[in-house]
């Protein structure tokens, strides 16, 4: 699939919501087939693949206000939900012959125990596809923030994020017709802009950690492994 390979090592941010398909909740058994084979084809082929899974087509934050909920309460539901896709993304994977582990933010049991960053660095470095579940098992942190720190902690090259949008974007695509998207954008200026593609505490950590960020339309799955071989899709924030 890949003929030359920019990057050996990646911690993929997946959204629930994509998981849901046009379902819009729980799963879309075409959605998983279709990311799952890319991401299973990437691994058999030698790269080093991390992945942190949202929960938002089982919760969203937003949800909290529906039944009074507090937002503490609301944001542990949320790294539950985590939990359960992470859960499903691993059997599916090991279904394609994937060496694949679940590791917890906090420990979750035998099914999603936690782990020391040296120990999931290890795992990482021997080629085991690791599943990061339950955020950062903090409230008020994004599944976003999530993905950067285990990316440092693994020593993974680069975040992509897939999401529904094809980039990052000087404003809401979906409400501005006239909306410029840009191939790349330095994570000062996205700071400085607060745009929303990546809320702002990921985006303080990819500077203080000297990471960078693509982010894609993972709709088009097959856009995962061109941003692997080296082409030039979605925006890069460096």
């Amino acid at each position: 699939m890949v003929v030359r390979s920019a990057y050996s090592s990646i911690l993929l941010k997946l959204s629930g919501e994509i998981l849901a398909g046009e379902r819009g909740w729980g799963y879309s058994s075409q959605s998983l087939f279709s990311i799952l084979n890319i991401i299973a084809a990437l691994w058999k082929e030698g790269i080093r693949i991390g992945i942190v899974v949202g929960g938002g087509n089982f919760w969203r934050g937003r949800m909290r206000g529906d039944i009074g909920l507090g937002r503490v309460v609301a944001d542990q539901v949320g790294m539950l939900a985590t939990v359960m896709n992470a859960l499903v993304l691993q059997d599916k994977l090991r279904q394609l012959h994937v060496k694949t582990r679940v590791i917890g933010a906090m420990d979750f049991g035998n099914f999603a125990p936690s782990m020391s960053p040296v120990e999931a660095a290890k795992l990482y470095r021997a080629g085991e596809l690791l599943i990061f579940a339950g955020g950062t098992s903090n409230p008020f942190f994004t599944t976003d923030t999530a993905a950067v720190l285990r990316a440092a902690e693994i020593g993974a090259e680069v975040v992509i994020k897939g999401t529904k949008v094809d980039g990052v974007y000087d404003k809401d695509p979906t409400k501005y017709p006239d909306a410029k998207r840009y191939s790349s954008i330095s994570v000062e200026e996205v700071l400085e802009r607060r745009l929303e593609v990546i809320d702002m505490t990921a985006a303080s950590l990819l500077r203080d950690v000297g990471l960078k960020m693509i982010v894609f339309n993972i709709g088009k799955p097959e856009n995962l492994a061109k941003i692997v071989a080296g082409e030039d899709i979605g925006t890069l924030i460096y």
